[in-house]
């Protein structure tokens, strides 16, 4: 069995020294290939290539800045969460305007004036409002200005006497004001 095939069938008499000799000197079997790319295929696959990495290149931007977003969201909701003052009960509200609509959160005497004194601010947070301290706010600020809703400046009013031609100079706005 230690013989090779060629010369099992040369003892077996079904092939002649010929056929061996003609085997041994055939050529090789020509593959089936496709046609060579012509100048203008191999530019439209080329173009098609950087079509398709600039589209994966712009999805991967698209993607990372979406994963940006949503981490720089969860970190504002991390710091809300650590910072809010707990909400209060009461009939005493505090007014302000988001995005054209009136809003209120229920607020007492205390938290009203740091409301009013810029101590305090109002942002937005999981589809409701807290109130956090105004150096709170100011990060949030850094991270997302669309968050914070209310804070007063505390840097005094520019021009705390009105001006000669407003009509409603002889009618001042009372401290107390709540609306």
């Amino acid at each position: 069995m230690s013989a090779s095939l060629r010369e099992q069938l040369l003892k077996a008499g079904l092939v002649s020294e010929a056929d061996v000799r003609r085997a041994n000197q055939a050529p090789p079997r020509r593959s089936k290939r496709a046609p060579a790319p012509t100048s203008e295929s191999t530019r439209a696959a080329r173009e098609a290539e950087e079509a398709k990495a600039r589209r994966d290149l712009e999805l991967n931007v698209r993607q990372r800045e979406k994963a940006e977003r949503k981490a720089r969201i969860a970190e504002i909701d991390q710091w809300v969460e650590a910072s809010r003052l707990p909400p209060r009960d009461g009939e005493d509200y505090y007014s302000f305007v988001d995005h054209r609509r009136i809003a209120r959160i229920a607020v007492d005497a205390g938290l009203r004036a740091a409301l009013g004194r810029g101590e305090l601010a109002i942002v937005r947070h999981q589809r409701h409002y807290a109130v956090v301290p105004a150096a709170m706010a100011a990060r949030i600020r850094e991270r997302d200005a669309t968050r914070v809703v209310a804070q007063q400046s505390t840097a005094a009013p520019a021009s705390a006497t009105p001006a000669n031609d407003d009509p409603y100079k002889d009618f001042p706005v009372p401290d107390d004001l709540i609306w």
